[in-house]
């Protein structure tokens, strides 16, 4: 009873700020909230139409008065109001079931990011409401997501690629002993699937047709049975709807540069990496993490 009442009355929440999409996890409830963070604005009022999955829904297919934003971008805070917007209206969805108790917040960032970008999104997060604001890096808060253990003194490997970043790190002993992070993730890999779709077929095509394509056949290698999927656009030549047919191949050719450059960044983060800790990585492998 006492340790119900605990919960009840504590307001502990973890914060997933993602380009992609954000994620809230409330101490004694677990993940309560997995949603895009899009925000639909109506512009002649400036008030939010729609959070969330309801407003990636409106991507592309808005009135003029009404626009569907992304205030994420590169893993970073793009548009301070709207972002602040966004995470007020997440934090009072994941407190359906708890007394109006301001919350503490732990809110998960890139590792890269500068101090006036970690200040950007503390007083994001204290404006929507917060008590008290922390931030982990995310390569840490991945590896204890997935179990790894980090307080040993041996060496994890976890790459965490996002929509709009990629961290890639060794971690020991609760910290972060080498690490690489990139603004490049899913989002460039979309925008390049758009690119060459248009620049090979004349065909245009929108974001979220172009994730589809990544999640369904996109691969970085080339597969035994390549895949394919019909894809539905507007003809730049004739302006009218046109289907086509995409294959895997097409797609791993379309998305080898943000590829390569994660690749890269993997290299990178290996070569500041102490021998001793090298050896654990080849004895345990590397953890993907991301999506």
């Amino acid at each position: 009873m006492i340790s119900k009442l605990s919960n009840f009355l504590t307001n502990d929440v973890a914060i997933d700020l993602g380009t992609a999409n954000t994620l809230v996890f409330v101490k004694g409830s677990g993940i309560v909230l997995n949603e895009p963070s899009v925000v639909a604005v109506d512009q002649s009022t400036k008030k939010v139409y729609a959070v969330g999955l309801e407003a990636k829904a409106m991507l592309g297919k808005t009135p003029e008065h009404i626009e569907a934003i992304r205030p994420m971008k590169d893993g970073v805070i793009a548009d301070f109001q709207i972002t602040e917007m966004m995470l007020r209206e997440f934090i009072r969805k994941s407190q359906k079931k708890k007394l109006f108790i301001r919350p503490r917040i732990v809110i998960a960032v890139p590792s890269g990011i500068t101090e006036v970008e970690k200040r950007a999104v503390r007083d994001s997060a204290e404006h929507a409401g917060a008590r008290e604001v922390y931030l982990i890096a995310e390569p840490i808060a991945a590896a204890i997501g997935v179990g790894l253990p980090v307080d040993k003194p041996s060496g994890n490997m976890i790459i965490d690629i996002g929509g709009g970043t990629t961290e890639i790190a060794v971690i020991a002993l609760d910290g972060i002993v080498a690490n690489s992070s990139i603004r490049v993730g899913g989002d460039e890999m979309d925008d390049a699937i758009v690119s060459y779709v248009k620049r090979t077929y004349n065909l245009l095509i929108g974001e979220q047709t172009a994730e589809t394509i990544k999640i369904k056949i996109g691969t970085a290698v080339k597969m035994d049975k390549p895949l394919s999927m019909e894809v539905k656009g507007r003809d730049l030549v004739a302006g009218i709807p046109k289907n086509l047919k995409l294959t895997s191949d097409e797609i791993r050719d379309a998305i080898s540069e943000p590829i390569s450059q994660i690749v890269e960044a993997l290299k990178n983060a290996l070569e500041q990496t102490p021998p001793e800790l090298a050896a654990d990585i080849v004895d345990r492998g590397i953890v993907m993490t991301g999506g």
